[in-house]
């Protein structure tokens, strides 16, 4: 799983704004210089956000966005998952039919675990976890190396 700059860059704009919550409606210009992202590229994150029921607008002088929500209920997992439409590790996971080998495939169970760890992990940072540096990896359970003998 890779995440790309649309998403990280959705992250870095959300904690701006939660960093900045009482200001009310921001314009996009602020956030694309706050956040260092082209206006261009800002319009179209701002635009799925919006479209996913994270952000609200509002057009005119004292228009832009803001939280639709409090930053504690928004979590890592929902904004990453709107930017980039999956998290799921392999192709075959991130398809909507089963795969045609899912009966004989060894590895499907280590995928699904590893899907449901992304998402349990993301989905247990919120964006106000996320702004105020509150979350760390001691929560993600790592066994030792196993090694297979044959």
């Amino acid at each position: 799983m890779m995440i790309s700059t649309k998403g990280r860059y959705a992250l870095r704009v959300l904690v701006d704004m939660t960093r900045h919550d009482g200001e009310g409606f921001v314009s996009l210009s602020l956030l694309s210089k706050r956040a260092g992202v082209s206006l261009k590229y800002l319009e179209l994150i701002v635009s799925v956000l919006n479209k996913g029921g994270l952000l609200l607008s509002k057009r005119g002088k004292e228009g832009g966005y803001k939280l639709s929500r409090r930053a504690s209920q928004i979590s890592v997992g929902e904004i990453l998952r709107l930017t980039e439409g999956t998290l799921a590790p392999v192709e075959c996971l991130s398809k909507d039919e089963d795969c045609p080998r899912s009966e004989q495939c060894p590895t499907l169970p280590l995928w699904h675990r590893l899907d449901r760890l992304i998402e349990n992990y993301l989905d247990g940072i919120s964006l106000l976890d996320l702004s105020e540096g509150k979350f760390d990896d001691t929560s993600v359970q790592v066994q030792p190396s196993v090694s297979f003998q044959g």
